[in-house]
């Protein structure tokens, strides 16, 4: 599961099995759990994070895009 991006307590990554579906982020931190289209930057599921967290981090992953799509293509292309 490579790690792509540290940040604010959380930790951006992707599970090695996943390459069936389009591309997307997992994000854990603070005990919580979350799943992020990266094609339209949305929540595909959540759970623990807060309305606040999850707009940070929804606004960590749009500032980031370009190079989660790319670390995501490399990675399972």
């Amino acid at each position: 599961m490579p790690t792509v991006l540290r940040k604010y307590g959380y930790r951006f990554h992707f599970y090695s099995g996943e390459n069936d579906e389009p591309p997307h982020i997992h994000v854990d931190g603070h005990g919580a759990k979350a799943k992020i289209w990266l094609e339209n930057v949305s929540v595909s599921k959540a759970a623990g994070f807060g309305q606040k967290e999850l707009a940070r981090i929804l606004s960590v992953v749009q500032e980031h895009r370009e190079y989660f799509l790319e670390a995501w293509h490399d990675y399972f292309v």
